[in-house]
C-alpha cells in the first residue's frame, strides 16, 4: 500500500529529547474521560487547572510521564488542519474551545520535568453514539468511503489508502507542531467480532491477486503497513520522539484484531516501544500477571525495542479477576517489582481515574509509597 507524501506544512523540528538510558519510565494514562470538560468549566483557565492537578498528583506519586489521549474519535484535542476539535472540550464536535489543550499539556509537563506522550486511537470514529453527532468537518462525514459501520460504531477502514494517509498525516502534524516526547497507539485496530464487515473489499483484493493472503494475514498486513508508515513519519521529523503501541495483554487476542504484535516486536522499523496491557492479578485463574509477562518476554524482541508493562490500576480493590484483587492491597506494587526484575524498561498505569476512585486507593497509595521511597 503506497500512501505517498504527507500534506502537513513543515514546522520547526521538534526539540523533545528522549534518553532510554535514563531512569525507567513510570507513566500514567490520562483518557479522554478524565480530560472531558463538558460538565465543568470550559475556559482555558479551567483546563489549565485540571492539568495542574494531574501533574501535581503525578509528581507526588513518583511518576515521570503522562500519556494523554489527544485523538479519541477521529478528532483532536489540539489545533488541527486535518481533524475537527473534539466534542469533549465544548460539547460539540468541531467547535473551537478558544485555546490549544495539547500546547498547554506540553508546556506544563515540561515545566514540571514530566515527559508527555500523545495517545491516539487511530481508527475509531464513534463508539456507542459517542460523540453523539459528527460535525461536517469530520473526515468520515466528508468521505464515508474511508470507513465502515459495525454494531452502531464507526471505524476507519485499515485497508483504505486514504484512511491510512489520514492517520499518517495526523501523526506528522502532531510531531511537527508540538513538543511531545512520544506517540502512542492503543489496542483498538480491527473491531472484534467483525468477520464479515470487509468481505467485499477483501474479495476484490483476492480476485486481483495471484497469491492472495488469507483474510487474517491481509488484515494484519494492512495494519502493519500503516504502523511502518507512522514509524517512518515520526522519525523523519525527529529521532528523539519515540513511537509505541499498547496492545492487549493476552498475546493470542491480538491477531484477531489485525495486530501482528510479534512482528512488531521482532523486527525493527515498526515501533520503538511496546507496552502490553498486562491487566491481570498475580493469581488470576485464567492468566496470571507473571505468566502473561513471561509470554511477552518469550518473543525474540529486537535489540532496540523498549519494553514497558501496562498495569491495571483500575482493578485495585475490586472484585475483578474472580475476586483475586481483594486478596491484598499491594498487588500492583509487587507487579512493578516483578516487571523490574524481568528487565522491563518501565511501567504505565491505567488510568489517572484510579487516583480518584475510593476502591482503588489502598493499592494506589502503596504504589506511590514504593515509587517515592516512603516506608511504612
Amino acid at each position: 500500500m503506497a500512501v505517498g507524501k504527507t500534506d502537513v506544512q513543515t514546522k520547526p523540528v521538534n526539540t523533545a529529547t528522549y534518553d532510554e538510558t535514563s531512569e525507567d519510565l513510570k507513566g500514567i494514562w490520562v483518557s479522554y474521560i478524565t480530560l472531558d470538560m463538558q460538565n465543568s468549566g470550559k475556559s482555558k483557565k479551567d483546563f489549565e487547572n485540571k492539568i495542574k492537578d494531574i501533574i501535581k498528583t503525578t509528581k507526588e506519586s513518583g511518576f515521570n510521564t503522562l500519556i494523554f489521549q489527544v485523538r479519541p474519535f477521529c478528532d483532536a484535542l489540539y489545533e488541527s488542519s486535518i481533524y475537527p476539535w473534539s466534542h469533549i472540550l465544548t460539547g460539540t464536535q468541531g467547535e473551537k474551545p478558544g485555546y490549544d489543550p495539547l500546547e498547554i499539556m506540553c508546556d506544563m509537563c515540561h515545566e514540571n520535568n514530566i515527559n508527555i506522550h500523545a495517545w491516539i486511537n487511530p481508527y475509531r470514529v464513534s463508539s456507542a453514539k459517542t460523540p453523539n453527532e459528527l460535525c461536517d468537518e469530520n473526515p468520515y462525514i466528508k468521505d464515508p468511503t474511508i470507513g465502515f459501520e459495525h454494531n452502531g460504531n464507526i471505524y476507519l477502514d485499515p485497508s483504505n489508502e486514504k484512511a491510512v494517509k489520514l492517520i499518517v498525516n495526523g501523526v506528522t502534524e502532531i510531531v511537527r507542531k508540538y513538543d511531545v516526547d512520544g506517540i502512542q497507539f492503543d489496542d483498538y485496530f480491527y473491531p472484534q467480532d467483525s468477520d464479515t464487515i470487509d468481505d467485499e473489499i477483501y474479495n476484490i483484493y483476492a480476485e486481483n491477486s495471484d497469491n492472495p493472503l488469507s483474510k487474517e494475514e491481509w488484515r494484519a498486513e494492512n495494519v502493519s503497513s500503516m504502523i511502518q508508515m507512522v514509524y517512518q513519519a515520526v522519525h523523519k521529523v525527529s529521532k528523539n520522539i519515540i513511537f509505541g503501541i499498547s496492545p492487549q495483554g493476552n498475546i493470542n487476542n491480538n491477531m484477531a484484531l489485525g495486530a501482528d504484535v510479534k512482528a512488531w516486536c521482532e523486527k525493527e522499523g515498526y515501533i520503538d516501544y511496546i507496552c502490553p496491557q498486562i491487566y491481570f492479578s498475580l493469581d488470576n485463574p485464567a492468566l496470571t500477571f507473571e505468566e502473561c509477562i513471561d509470554e511477552w518476554l518469550s518473543i525474540k524482541l529486537h535489540k532496540n525495542l523498549i519494553f514497558y508493562v501496562g498495569l491495571a490500576g483500575y482493578k485495585g480493590g475490586t472484585d475483578e479477576d474472580e475476586g483475586t484483587w481483594l486478596d491484598n492491597n499491594d498487588i500492583l506494587k509487587n507487579e512493578i517489582e516483578i516487571s523490574t526484575e524481568k528487565g522491563a524498561d518501565g511501567i504505565m498505569l491505567y488510568s489517572y481515574e484510579c487516583f480518584l476512585n475510593d476502591e482503588n486507593q489502598a493499592e494506589i497509595q502503596n504504589v506511590a509509597n514504593y515509587l517515592t521511597g516512603v516506608t511504612q
